[in-house]
Formats: structure tokens, sequence, C-alpha cells
């Protein structure tokens, strides 16, 4: 193997444990989907939620991997953007809370001291990952 291809292996991995411990976070820590059957007053079908959360996490990784082409109306963007617009921000919304959560992981890892340190490497992380993506997949600088 080739240090290119180790290291395509090693951005991936580390992308997919970032967002898969991103998702778990909002799953679990902030307990979305028991909150989200209580608000909605649908208890019994918390089966369904889950497995749906389960779903469309996959089927988005799936998609994501893959070159896949929906041919469809164009306006069909309008509620899947609208769809996807209320994802992010009830993501984005979640996300403020979770920072709550550094700071005990942090006394409990033993690396209090260092917090800043902690969240700006994540930062830092998203930036620089953002920017090779970008950059990579995008033909707009080649």
């Amino acid at each position: 193997m080739t240090i290119k291809i180790l290291a395509v292996i090693f951005i991936g991995f580390a992308g997919g444990l970032a967002v898969g411990t991103g998702f778990v976070a909002f799953l679990v820590v902030l307990g979305v989907i028991p909150r989200l059957t209580q608000l909605t007053k649908t208890t019994k079908r918390i089966r369904a939620y889950e497995w749906s959360a389960i779903a469309g996490a996959v089927a988005g990784g799936w998609m994501s991997l893959r070159h896949t082409v929906l041919y469809m109306s164009k306006y069909w963007l309008i509620p899947l953007g609208l769809l996807q617009g209320v994802f992010i921000g009830m993501l984005a919304a979640a996300l403020t809370e979770v920072l709550n959560v550094w700071p005990i992981l942090a006394k409990r890892v033993g690396v209090a001291d260092k917090i800043v340190i902690l969240l700006m490497a994540i930062a830092f992380g998203k930036i620089v990952g953002s920017l090779f993506h970008w950059i990579y997949f995008t033909d707009y600088l080649r």
C-alpha cells in the first residue's frame, strides 16, 4: 500500500469516528428521541423513531460514499431543502447543549486544565477537514 492510500484510509476513518461520535452524542446524551416522543405524545412508537434514525444515518452514509443521482423534478428541491434545513437547525440547537458535555468529559479523562486546547483541536480539525474536502472534491479550483 502506498502512503497516499494509507492517508486516505486514516482520514476517512477519523472523519467517520468524528461524525459517528457527534451523532451518538446528539441522540444519547441529549435524549433527542425520547424527548421527541414525549413532545409528540407518541411514546408507543419510540421503536419506529429509533429505526428511522438508524435507517436515515445508514442511507445518508451510503449515499455520501457513492455517486448517487436522483432523477426527479427540480421542484422536489424545495421540500427536500426545507427538511434538510429543519434537520440542520435542530442539530445546531442541540450542539450548543452538547458543548456542556466537554467539561464533564475533560474532568473524567483528567485533562480539565487543557479544555481550551481540546476545543481548539476539534475546531481546527473541522476547519482543516472542510477545507480539504472542498479543495479536493470541488472542481472550482482546477
